[in-house]
């Protein structure tokens, strides 16, 4: 097993289908962490979603803002200092769904309930933003055949991408580590694995890249 040191609290982010669940499982058994995963098969507005975004938008989405909420609670009152926790979502990203997928009426509303939860939320010590270009991405969606994915588009998927990639441009709430995942299997490769957790394990602040180019593997 690996002792971290540090960060004692990471959070993995990225577009659907780049990684971040298998990372969060590989690191949570390594570094000997509590693993914090989004509840997305307990929303029971999920696939009606993918079929309908106009229609159920708005549930999917604050179904997913109070179950995260929950889960932030949950992390507040636990000791950092006594177990580390990794995490496959970060609260504030909620926005880039709201933002994408509600109409203006939906998204004052989904605000209001918004600001009133963001203050009691727990800042990650670390960010690690997982990016891949669409096609990784809808290859990646395509093997890991979970059947409500299946119909997401790619316009849908570019559209969120483009939405990761402007809002970890501007974030600046902890440290940040992104990681262009297009060229890199960490989940079949000890080198890429290894690698990435020299980089997760060091203490620098501020934003950091880490940019690998070599043959493609889809995971």
């Amino acid at each position: 097993m690996i002792e971290m040191e540090s960060p004692k609290y990471i959070v993995i982010e990225g577009s659907i289908g780049v990684g971040k669940t298998s990372l969060v499982k590989m690191l949570s058994e390594d570094f000997q962490a509590r693993m914090i995963l989004e509840p997305s098969d307990k929303n029971p507005f999920l696939e009606n979603f993918y079929q309908d975004r106009g229609k159920f938008g708005f549930q999917t989405q604050i179904f997913f803002l109070i179950n995260r909420f929950e889960q932030q609670q949950e992390i507040a009152q636990q000791d950092l200092f006594q177990r580390n926790i990794v995490a496959d979502y970060l609260f504030a990203k909620d926005r880039i769904f709201a933002y994408l997928n509600l109409d203006d009426k939906e998204v004052k509303l989904y605000e209001d309930i918004y600001s009133l939860l963001e203050g009691h939320i727990v800042t990650p010590d670390l960010v690690v933003f997982l990016q891949a270009s669409t096609d990784v991405l809808l290859k990646r969606i395509k093997k890991r055949a979970i059947p409500y994915e299946q119909r997401i588009g790619r316009e849908y998927l570019e559209s969120l991408n483009a939405a990761y990639n402007d809002f970890f441009f501007k974030y600046d709430a902890s440290p940040l580590l992104t990681v262009n995942t297009s060229d890199i299997d960490f989940v079949n490769n000890a080198d890429d694995y290894q690698m990435l957790i020299r980089e997760i394990r060091d203490p620098k602040k501020g934003k950091r890249y880490l940019n690998i180019r070599k043959d493609d593997t889809i995971w």
